[in-house]
C-alpha cells in the first residue's frame, strides 16, 4: 500500500448497503425530477411521439449501465469514473475524466438547488419569486442540504430512502389513476400526434433528436452507486445491481407515468403549440381539481431536494477521491474525514462553497443558469465517453481481465455499443441548433467544454498530481475483507 493514496489514515466506513447504494443512484435523477424537468420541453418541440424517445435513450443508457457494472464490480472504489478510467489508460488520462465528471456534478447540484427553491417558495406561499428571492431560497438549501449530508449516512439513506417511496407511490399512483378515470387521448396519439409545421422530424434540426437531448437528462445518474464504492457492504456484488436496476425502475415509472400524463392531457394542441407553460401541471390540475396543487409541489420539492443530495453526495466523493490521490490543491485539507462519522467534510464544504459562489454568479447574470443547464446534460455524456473509450481499448488489446460480474462473450460487443450511443447522444446535444435568441447559448455545450478544459489544465498544473506508471493498469485488485475498512490496492496495482 502506500503509494496508489489508499493510505490507512483515510477509512471510510461500510455503512450503505445495497439499498442504500440503490436508492441513492435511483435519487440522483428521480423519477419526479426526470419527469417534471423535461417533460413540457419534450412534447412541445416533438409532440406526443417524443415518448418513443423513452425507448431509445434507456436501450442506450441500459449499454452504458452494463459497462460501468462491469467497472464498478473489478474497481469498487471511491471516486467511480476518475478511478475506472485511471486504471484503464493512465493517471493523467482518468484525472481529466474525473474533473468533467466532478464539474458535471458541482454545476448539475447548483441548478437542482435552484430548481428545488422553485417549488419550495410555492409550498411556503411565495408566488412568482425574483431571482434574488429564488437564489437565496437556493442558498438556504444548499447549506440545509450540506448539514444533512453532515449528520451521517445512515440519516441520509433514510431521507432518501423516504422520498423514493414517496415519489414512485406518488407517481405511479398518479398515473394509474390518470389511466383509469382521466383518459381524452388515444394511443394513435404517440404515432400521429406530431406538432404542426415540425418539418423533417427526424433529421439533425428536426424535433424528435431535439427531444432526445431532454430525455438523455433524464436518465443520467445510475453511475453515481460508483462514486460511494468503499462506503457500500460487498461493493463488488452490490454496486452492479444498484446501477442497473436504478436505471431500470427509473425508466419504467418514467415511461408509464409520462405515458398517462400524455393521454390525459384536455388540450392537446395547445400543449404542442406551446401555450401551456407547463403541461404537467396543467394536466393534474384540470383533471384532478385545483386541491392537488400543493401536495403536488410538495412532492416536486421533495423529490428535487433528494436527488440535491444525491448529487452532492457524489461530488463530495469525487473530490475526496481525488484528494487521497493528492490530486487536487490542498489536498492534505480535503481528505480529511470527520473522527466520529468518517465522513469527508472538508469535501462537502467545497462543494457548498463552489455551489454558492455559481448561486450568486447565477443572481447577477440570468444566462448563467442557462449556460449551466445546457452544459450539464453535454458534460455528463462526455464524462461517460472516457471510461468506456478506455475499457474498449483495453479489450481491444486483449488485456481485460473481469471482475465479478462479467458481460462473457458480449463484453466487446456491448462496449462498442455504449462507445458508438455516447457519442452519437453527445454530438447531438452539442449540436449548435438555432434554439435560443442568444446565439451563444447555442454553443454553450462546446463553450462550457473549452472553459472547463483551460480551467483543468491549470488546476492540473498547480495540483502536479503523481503519474507514475503501473506495470499493469488493469490487475485486479484485492478487497479488504473488514467490512468496515478502505478497498486497499495490491501492489501489482500500483
Amino acid at each position: 500500500m502506500g503509494t496508489d493514496g489508499f493510505e490507512g489514515g483515510t477509512v471510510l466506513r461500510r455503512e450503505f448497503t445495497f439499498w442504500s447504494s440503490f436508492a441513492i443512484s435511483f435519487a440522483f435523477i428521480s423519477p419526479i425530477v426526470a419527469l417534471y424537468s423535461i417533460f413540457g420541453l419534450a412534447i412541445s418541440t416533438a409532440g406526443p411521439p417524443f415518448w418513443w424517445g423513452f425507448v431509445i435513450v434507456f436501450a442506450g443508457q441500459l449499454l452504458v449501465a452494463l459497462v460501468f457494472a462491469m467497472l464498478v464490480s473489478k474497481w469498487p472504489y471511491e471516486g467511480s469514473i476518475y478511478q475506472w478510467s485511471r486504471r484503464l489508460v493512465g493517471p493523467r488520462y482518468g484525472w481529466f475524466a474525473g474533473w468533467t465528471y466532478q464539474c458535471s456534478l458541482i454545476i448539475g447540484m447548483t441548478t437542482l438547488a435552484l430548481a428545488t427553491a422553485g417549488f419550495t417558495a410555492n409550498v411556503v406561499g411565495v408566488e412568482h419569486p425574483s431571482g434574488a428571492t429564488t437564489a437565496w431560497i437556493a442558498l438556504l438549501i444548499l447549506i440545509a442540504g450540506t448539514a444533512l449530508n453532515m449528520t451521517g449516512r445512515r440519516v441520509l439513506s433514510v431521507f432518501v430512502s423516504a422520498s423514493i417511496v414517496a415519489e414512485v407511490i406518488g407517481s405511479v399512483g398518479l398515473a394509474i389513476w390518470l389511466l383509469l378515470f382521466h383518459r381524452v387521448q388515444p394511443l394513435s396519439v404517440l404515432v400521429d400526434g406530431q406538432p404542426a409545421g415540425s418539418g423533417d422530424y427526424l433529421s439533425i434540426h428536426g424535433p424528435f433528436l431535439i427531444a432526445l437531448i431532454f430525455i438523455g437528462f433524464s436518465f443520467v445518474g445510475f453511475e453515481s452507486a460508483g462514486a460511494i464504492a468503499e462506503e457500500v457492504h460487498e461493493p463488488d456484488k452490490s454496486l452492479p445491481k444498484a446501477i442497473i436496476r436504478s436505471l431500470t425502475l427509473i425508466a419504467v415509472v418514467v415511461m408509464f407515468s409520462s405515458l398517462a400524463i400524455i393521454l390525459a392531457i384536455p388540450d392537446m394542441r395547445s400543449v404542442t403549440d406551446g401555450d401551456v407553460a407547463d403541461p404537467v401541471y396543467y394536466t393534474l390540475t384540470n383533471q384532478l381539481g385545483e386541491g392537488i396543487a400543493r401536495p403536488l409541489e410538495l412532492l416536486f420539492a421533495i423529490g428535487f431536494m433528494a436527488s440535491f443530495l444525491a448529487v452532492q453526495t457524489s461530488a463530495s466523493r469525487m473530490i475526496w477521491s481525488f484528494a487521497r490521490d493528492n490530486a487536487l490543491p490542498g489536498s492534505r485539507i480535503l481528505v480529511i474525514l470527520s473522527r466520529k462519522q468518517r465522513q469527508p467534510v472538508n469535501a462537502l464544504m467545497l462543494t457548498t462553497a463552489i455551489g454558492a459562489a455559481l448561486l450568486l454568479l447565477s443572481n447577477f447574470a440570468s444566462n448563467i443558469y442557462s449556460l449551466m443547464v445546457n452544459f450539464t446534460a453535454g458534460s455528463f455524456f462526455l464524462s461517460f465517453l472516457f471510461p468506456l473509450v478506455g475499457a474498449l481499448v483495453v479489450q481491444v488489446r486483449r488485456q481485460w481481465c473481469a471482475g465479478r460480474f462479467s458481460l462473457g462473450r458480449g463484453t466487446l460487443l456491448i462496449t462498442v455499443a455504449a462507445v458508438m450511443w455516447t457519442a452519437l447522444e453527445l454530438i447531438n446535444i452539442a449540436w449548435p441548433r438555432k434554439s435560443h435568441p442568444e446565439t451563444y447559448l447555442d454553443w454553450s455545450v462546446l463553450i462550457g467544454v473549452v472553459f472547463l478544459a483551460g480551467l483543468g489544465i491549470a488546476v492540473f498544473a498547480i495540483a502536479r498530481p503523481p503519474l507514475e506508471t503501473r506495470e499493469d493498469p488493469v490487475q485486479p485488485p484485492t478487497v479488504a475483507s473488514n467490512d468496515n475498512s478502505v478497498v486497499n490496492a495490491e501492489k501489482g496495482d500500483q
